[in-house]
C-alpha cells in the first residue's frame, strides 16, 4: 500500500511539473486575459453586493509608455534588470530590519508568479509554489515579457487591472501617452491600490509620486530598462 501511494504521489508530481511548464510556455506568447486574483476580487465584490465589473485591457509592451515601465521598476524592484527572480539583499533587509510594519521584498517576477498562477495568501505551500513559478518564468520568459505581463495584470485600482485600464479610467487616455509624473503616480499606489487612489491622490501618494520621479532620474531614465 505504501509503495502504491508513493507511486501515485510521484505520478501526480510529474503531471504537475509537465502541466506547469506547459502553462508557462503558453503564456510566454499569449496575452493573460484573466488571473486567479482577478476572479477572487470579482467574488469578493459579489459577496459584498458591489459592482463586479473587471476593468482590464491587455496591451503589448510596445504600446505602453516606457515611463510606466521605468516607474514600476523604480518603485517596486530596482534590481529587476539584474536579478534572477529574487533580490536576496532586499530579503535580508526585510528579515533583519526592525519595523512596526513588515517590509515587502517581493520582486516583480515574484509578483507576476503570484498574480498569474496562484492565489493570494501567506501559507508555506503558496510561498513555495510562488518560488517555483518565479524560477520557471525567469528561465522560460525574458525580462521584457515578465515586465509586460506585470504591467497588464497588476491591480492598479478598485476592480482595475493593468496600466491600460488604469490609464483609461483615471487619465482618460491610452497608457502609451502617459507622462513621467502620471506614470509615477500609478506606481505610487501599487502597495495598496484599493486604499490609495490615482484619481484622487492623498498627501502620501503625492509625496510618494515625487520620490519615484526622483528615483527614475537617478536610475538614468528609460535607458535603464532599454536592454531587458
Amino acid at each position: 500500500m505504501l509503495r502504491r501511494l508513493q507511486f501515485i504521489a510521484l505520478r501526480i508530481l510529474i503531471v504537475f511539473f509537465v502541466l506547469s511548464i506547459f502553462w508557462v510556455l503558453v503564456l510566454k506568447f499569449l496575452p493573460v486575459w484573466v488571473t486567479p486574483f482577478m476572479l477572487s476580487r470579482k467574488i469578493e465584490a459579489f459577496r459584498a453586493d458591489e459592482d463586479t465589473e473587471i476593468h482590464h485591457d491587455w496591451e503589448p509592451y510596445e504600446n505602453i509608455s516606457k515611463e510606466v515601465a521605468l516607474a514600476v521598476v523604480a518603485s517596486e524592484d530596482q534590481n529587476f534588470p539584474n536579478h534572477w527572480g529574487f533580490d536576496f539583499d532586499q530579503i535580508y533587509n526585510a528579515v533583519t530590519e526592525k519595523r512596526k510594519r513588515a517590509r515587502g521584498a517581493s520582486t516583480i517576477s515574484q509578483q507576476v508568479a503570484k498574480n498569474v498562477f496562484l492565489w493570494h495568501g501567506r501559507s508555506f505551500v503558496r510561498k513555495g509554489l510562488e518560488a517555483y513559478f518565479t524560477v520557471l518564468i525567469e528561465v522560460i520568459w525574458d525580462k521584457e515579457r515578465i515586465l509586460e505581463v506585470y504591467l497588464n495584470v497588476a491591480e492598479m485600482g478598485r476592480m482595475t487591472f493593468g496600466v491600460e485600464a488604469a490609464s483609461l479610467r483615471y487619465y482618460k487616455k491610452s497608457a502609451k501617452k502617459l507622462s513621467r509624473a502620471e506614470a509615477a503616480r500609478i506606481a505610487a499606489v501599487l502597495p495598496n491600490p484599493v486604499r490609495f487612489s490615482i484619481k484622487n491622490p492623498s498627501g502620501y501618494v503625492q509625496k510618494r509620486t515625487g520620490q519615484i520621479v526622483r528615483q527614475m532620474r537617478y536610475l538614468g531614465g528609460q535607458k535603464y530598462i532599454a536592454d531587458l
